[in-house]
């Protein structure tokens, strides 16, 4: 397989300034490390260099996203602010979203490079693609940041091949541990962008990604949440792709699947409350890289979001970009075995209920 990936140092110099995981340092919060660090996504290009995967991938050189591809989605006095602020020395995008002086430009760059994997992806350049980027996107919304992301890297890329490269049904799967309340509010009505997120019940943003949200409108019935309970482990994430993910992508029948790739849902991540290993995303991209290749000529871009296990996320990541590219490292990451010989992997009653519910709509996709 001829898998692109994007990736750049400037990403890595995104500076989210000091907090406590993400509360500001003040009053007696102690300076730490803010969550939504460079470590992380240093780790995971270091570990594909040490292990060679690296060299089996087609690099994609980012380029700034511009004025107008942005504006396809936020707007104009949102992007003004944030603009306004990069130029200064920094702010904060909104909910929980800071950024220092040039901020903005790197955002810009994370975005353009999201929409450059699109591009070849779309164009046959790859047949996949994986984007290392940051700032993350799935959770900034047309007029405000949320959760670390200023721009909506994955909202901007479908929107610009819809519009340069006559893609029309788009599926977006995302399975970051936190709501993906990006994708839903921009397609809210869209009858052409199927929308799955899961994840964990209620975790973030606050009352966001409910089961019964649904869609509106022509867009009714095209959005599905699967909100499980905190303590979802590999068997209720297996039954939700077995009952879900893939029988309402399969009938959606996409020309391009985009899947939002955060690893906080992760057994050691510090912001989220499940239990995976590299062992079940590695299944989820098979999955994912199967469906794309039955339905769409394998048109499959992934955009990285969050995970903060900094020492484990890079094993999860290379063992996704590895499915992608059908590499054959192996390496052997020493974090799943604990991980898969902890108890409460089966599939529960109550994680079930909520697997269940979401079948419902997912039966009822065309």
């Amino acid at each position: 397989m001829k898998t692109g990936f994007v990736c750049h140092e400037k990403y890595m110099w995104h500076d989210t300034g000091h907090a406590g995981i993400f509360i500001p340092s003040i009053g007696y919060v102690q300076p730490a490390e803010h969550a939504e660090s460079p470590e992380s996504k240093r780790r995971i290009r270091n570990l594909m260099e040490v292990t060679g995967l690296l060299e089996k991938l087609i690099l994609i050189a980012p380029r700034p996203a511009t004025r107008d591809e942005v504006l396809r989605y936020h707007t104009p006095d949102y992007i003004d602010r944030l603009a306004q602020l990069s130029a200064e020395r920094g702010g904060d995008a909104g909910m929980t979203t800071p950024f220092a002086g040039g901020g903005y430009d790197i955002a810009l760059l994370s975005a353009g490079g999201v929409i450059a994997a699109a591009e070849a992806v779309v164009d046959g350049k790859v047949d996949n693609a994986y984007a290392l980027v940051r700032p993350p996107g799935h959770h900034a919304e047309a007029d405000v940041g949320k959760g670390f992301c200023l721009l909506a890297n994955g909202v901007l890329a479908i929107k610009h091949v819809q519009a340069t490269r006559g893609i029309g049904r788009v599926a977006v799967l995302d399975y970051d541990v936190h709501h993906g309340n990006s994708a839903e509010h921009a397609f809210y009505d869209d009858p052409n962008v199927l929308t799955i997120s899961i994840h964990q019940d209620n975790c973030f943003p606050p009352d966001s990604g409910a089961a019964g949200d649904t869609g509106r409108g022509k867009g009714e019935g095209y959005n599905i949440n699967v909100p499980l309970p905190p303590g979802s482990g590999r068997e209720a994430y297996r039954a939700t792709f077995e009952r879900v993910v893939v029988p309402a992508i399969t009938a959606f029948k996409p020309d391009l699947i985009v899947v939002p790739s955060g690893f906080d849902a992760g057994g050691f991540d510090p912001l989220g409350r499940m239990m995976l290993s590299s062992g079940s995303y590695r299944e989820i991209a098979a999955t994912m890289k199967s469906l794309a290749a039955d339905l769409c000529g394998g048109r499959l871009l992934f955009t990285h979001e969050g995970g903060y296990a900094a020492v484990h996320v890079p094993f999860c990541a290379h063992a996704v970009i590895e499915e992608l590219c059908e590499a054959e490292t192996r390496i052997d990451d020493p974090f799943a075995p604990i991980l898969e010989g902890m108890g409460g992997h089966q599939l529960y009653p109550h994680q079930e209920a909520v697997i269940d519910t979401a079948a419902e709509f997912a039966n009822k996709i065309k």
